[in-house]
Order: C-alpha cells, then structure tokens, then sequence
C-alpha cells in the first residue's frame, strides 16, 4: 500500500483543487509521491478539457480594474455556480485580470495569447480545466481609455461573486458623479452612449413600425408625427445612455446630470455573466 497520510491528501486536494478520489488514486498509482501524483491528476484532467469543450459556460464572474486612466474588465465563465464562488476560480479570475491589464488586451482573443507567469492565460485556463474539472474560459475582455476610468462591480446575489460589471470613461466632472452614471448603467444596461451609434436603418425601421401601430390603433392623421416622434424617443431612451432617465433622479437625463457636473461621458463598457 502507497504511504500517504490524510495530511498529504488534504495538501494536494487544496493545491490542485481535484477531489478527494481522484488525489487517494493518484497517490496510491505515485506510490505516494505527491510531486508525482500532482503531475497525473494534471494530466488525466486535461485528456478531459477537449470532453468539456462542448459544455454550456453559463456561470462565473467578472472582474475590473481602473487606474490612471485605463481600465479593464474581464468576464470569465464556468459550469456551476459552485464553482464560480469557490477561492479557487476567484483567485484564476484575478491572475487573469492581471495578464489582461498588463497586456493591454482588448479582445478574449489577444488575452488567451497574452503571458501570465511563465506560461500563457490559455495554459492558465487549461491547468484549471484539469484541476477544478469544469470547463472555463474567458468569454469578454473590454479596455476603456478616458482622461477619468471609474470600474464599478455588482452582485446581483449575495451568495456570488460580481455578476455585473461596468468601467465608465469621463472626462471633468468628479468621482461620484461618474460612479452614480456608472452604477445606471449596471442597473439599466444601455447599449450604446448616444444616438449616433445606433445605426439609420434601425431607426428608420423603429420610425416605420411606430408609425404603422399608429395607424392601427386608430389614431388621428394629425397627431401621428408627434405621436412617432414620442415613440421613437422612447426607443432612445431604451437604449441610450445619455437619454436615458437617471437612475438617482428620473425628471433628468444622465447626458443632463454628467452636464451639471461639468462631465461628460466618452465610453462605457457593461458584461453581465452569461448575456
């Protein structure tokens, strides 16, 4: 019989993160070398990665950071919700962030390629891959660039980590006012900052429909221009940041509350896990 204790199991459980079978059979084939047995569990964990490629990522976290004037924000996703407020993942998710700022990554693409230690963030998310047995990867990577970064994270649940994630670029203004916009955003999720970026065809499509259901609801000739006018800003509303009405104070909109402040906002950048 392989000499082990329940101390080395304990060990490399925590250092591997595998359970507590799959260490005792390690072990006992390592003949109790634990040096040995952490290499096998490595290795029968990732013949099992390419098994999990086809497995639904729908769990995880996102994580941020902002400094002088740059900021990154990382969604990463795994199998469980067990998994995804476990130490572990949290601790993968942070050296993952670290790879992507200092790489200045702005895309999963780049990120994967970028280093992290002696190895690359692939190499980072395969070992886990093996280790934890859930298949992981990084989904989103955004990078925002202003003279003024602010990176807020929320948990839409208290039992998990950040969920939703935002980094807000402003120029002027000051600290709270760009954190209040930022938490609207996490909270009303706009798609683009102003109407600009929403292109002319979909707005002339949201003209026509607003039109049509005006006609088919009976309403007066007269008032239908004024009455496509005030849907159509509804739909900006929806989906625009600066029209949309602030969270804090909804007889003002968040271009007219960062205006106040002396702000205005140049890019924003918002991940919600799994959406």
């Amino acid at each position: 019989m392989a000499n082990y204790t329940a101390a080395d199991i304990k060990e490399l459980r925590e250092r591997t993160g595998a359970g507590m079978l799959d260490v005792k059979k390690a072990l006992d084939e390592a003949e109790g070398d634990k040096s040995k047995a952490q290499e096998l569990l490595r290795i029968k964990g990732l013949k099992g990665v390419t098994k999990r490629e086809g497995r639904t990522t729908s769990n995880g976290l996102v994580v941020a950071k902002a400094e002088a004037g740059v900021g990154t924000l990382v969604e990463v996703l795994c199998e469980t919700d067990f998994v995804a407020k476990g130490e572990k993942f949290g601790a993968l998710a942070d050296e993952v962030l670290a790879a992507a700022v200092a790489a200045k990554a702005t895309d999963a693409e780049s990120l994967l390629a970028a280093p992290a230690g002696d190895k690359t963030v692939k190499d980072l998310l395969d070992d886990a891959n093996a280790t934890i047995g859930e298949k992981i990867e990084v989904k989103r990577v955004a990078r925002v660039e202003a003279p003024n970064v602010s990176a807020y994270l929320h948990k839409t649940s208290p039992d998990l980590p950040a969920q939703i994630g935002v980094l807000l670029g402003t120029e002027g203004g000051d600290d709270q006012v760009a954190r209040d916009v930022a938490m609207h955003i996490a909270a009303f999720s706009p798609n683009v900052l102003t109407r600009d970026e929403i292109d002319a065809d979909v707005v002339a499509n949201e003209r026509r429909i607003a039109e049509e259901t005006a006609k088919e609801e009976g309403k007066p000739e007269a008032a239908l221009p004024k009455i496509v006018e005030g849907r159509v800003n509804g739909f900006f509303k929806e989906n625009v940041l600066l029209d949309q009405p602030f969270a804090k104070d909804s007889k003002k909109s968040v271009g007219k509350v960062l205006e106040e402040a002396g702000a205005s906002a140049t890019q924003f950048a918002r991940f919600r896990v799994g959406s």
